[in-house]
């Protein structure tokens, strides 16, 4: 079974920001602090490009999972995809836009997401009772960081 949904984030602040700071890790791992998220692959604060490949270990539901994602498109400041390149998905495909809001002063951030998880029917049955669930709440809690993150001063 193919999970899919769509998230859709107001920001008060450019498209060319909010981007850029979609792809930096180290927002990723302040975004994901609650979860024991490690970067393994590359340097914290790193802005991601075309091609790169991430390793993230985080633990969820008490177990430690890893995924390496790829940067597959890249189309500065309105799109990027990444995939999971190895991990716990049969599949896992993510898709950002960025778009100027009506008042063409601030961002909206939406964001695409399609999975599969594995083990076929047993694995069917964990993505629609609690891995849709739960994927759609990691992907808020990240884009609540980043709003936060854009629409607050530097100190």
């Amino acid at each position: 079974m193919t999970t899919r949904f769509t998230l859709v984030t107001a920001i008060a602040a450019a498209p060319e920001e909010v981007f850029d700071l979609s792809l930096d890790t180290g927002l990723h791992l302040r975004s994901m602090r609650g979860y024991a998220e490690e970067l393994l692959s590359v340097d914290p604060g790193r802005t991601l490009t075309t091609g790169d490949e991430v390793t993230w270990r985080a633990r969820h539901f008490g177990i430690r999972w890893t995924m390496t994602d790829r940067i597959v498109e890249l189309e500065r400041p309105h799109r990027f995809v990444d995939e999971q390149v190895r991990g716990p998905f049969s599949s896992f495909h993510h898709v950002h836009e960025f778009a100027h809001d009506a008042a063409g002063t601030g961002t909206v951030m939406t964001d695409q997401i399609t999975f599969d998880a594995p083990l076929w029917i047993l694995g069917d049955a964990v993505e629609h009772l609690v891995l849709a669930r739960r994927m759609r709440h990691l992907i808020t809690v990240r884009n609540t960081h980043l709003k936060h993150e854009c629409e607050t001063p530097p100190p």
